[in-house]
């Protein structure tokens, strides 16, 4: 049966890819990965995270395509420091009138206050995001079971000023001829890795018939992001069958997405230098 190759251009100033990401540290993989990349088509056909994998095969066979991914222009690794909660804020009004346990613990410093001095006491460690929200057993209302936060430290990686070349194999053109129309009408947001990372511009690309290895020799490079000078024979990461030499396991085929049961089978994939044809067809895309 002949094969179908769908391009994808994954392209944006910050683009993140995780493998082994926890809160505290926030990974992200030097290229896009399969998984990531299922993800961002099933919430453009409108699928939810936490849709059952196996009816969005029966329903799409995506999970079935063929991956592969070529990387025009890497990009530079970039880690974000984060600092979250703790630390000393006023106290508002609102917060002593809204939970009676803030107004306890300044009861006494603010007995006497009034007119502008009001407002201006502060409570230590009482700042950061509400966390365990449940009703007051004392008022009804929905308060927070944590107000003491201590700091937290967190790192967060991106790629920045990166340009890949996504590619879905496929014997059925109509599935990637549908893939392609939600990309550029997704049902759902869509992001290159993280919530953070919009893409830009056009991410559907050519629709070619061959394999992934035809269809990255074909077409020409990216543009450029940046000013970095292009790399006239790019890497490319191709999945293949399991005992092809020189193969290597990676750990992204989606098993499901949903947020409390994130889970992944192994996968082999081989990387190759490409060589782009003298003829490559451009990219006719918006940037």
């Amino acid at each position: 049966m002949s094969a179908h190759v769908l391009l994808i251009r994954l392209a944006a100033p910050l683009q993140s890819w995780g493998t082994i990401s926890r809160f505290s540290r926030r990974d992200t993989h030097s290229r896009p990965t399969k998984s990531g990349v299922i993800g961002l088509c099933a919430a453009a056909l409108g699928h939810d995270r936490a849709d059952d994998l196996t009816q969005l095969v029966a329903d799409t066979d995506l999970t079935t395509v063929r991956f592969g991914v070529r990387a025009d222009h890497p990009g530079t690794p970039v880690r974000d420091y984060h600092t979250v909660g703790a630390g000393r804020y006023p106290v508002r009004p609102r917060d002593l009138i809204t939970d009676h346990r803030r107004a306890a613990a300044l009861a006494t410093a603010t007995q006497h206050d009034h007119g502008a001095a009001f407002g201006h006491h502060e409570l230590d460690d009482w700042y950061g995001a509400p966390k365990y929200i449940a009703t007051d057993p004392t008022t009804g209302a929905l308060v927070s079971n944590q107000l003491s936060r201590d700091a937290l430290i967190t790192e967060r990686w991106y790629l920045a000023d990166a340009a890949f070349v996504a590619a879905l194999q496929h014997p059925d053109l109509a599935l990637l001829t549908t893939i392609a129309t939600a990309l550029e009408s997704p049902q759902r947001l869509l992001w290159l890795g993280r919530k953070s990372c919009p893409p830009s511009g056009t991410l559907a690309g050519p629709l070619l018939a061959g394999t992934i290895e035809d269809a990255f020799t074909a077409t020409a490079l990216l543009p450029s992001p940046s000013p970095a000078p292009p790399r006239p024979q790019p890497w490319a990461w191709i999945e293949t069958t399991p005992g092809t030499p020189a193969a290597t396991q990676v750990h992204d085929q989606p098993i499901s997405f949903d947020a409390d049961h994130h889970t992944h089978a192994m996968r082999w994939e081989t990387r190759m230098r490409i060589s782009i044809a003298a003829n490559a067809t451009e990219w006719d895309i918006i940037p």
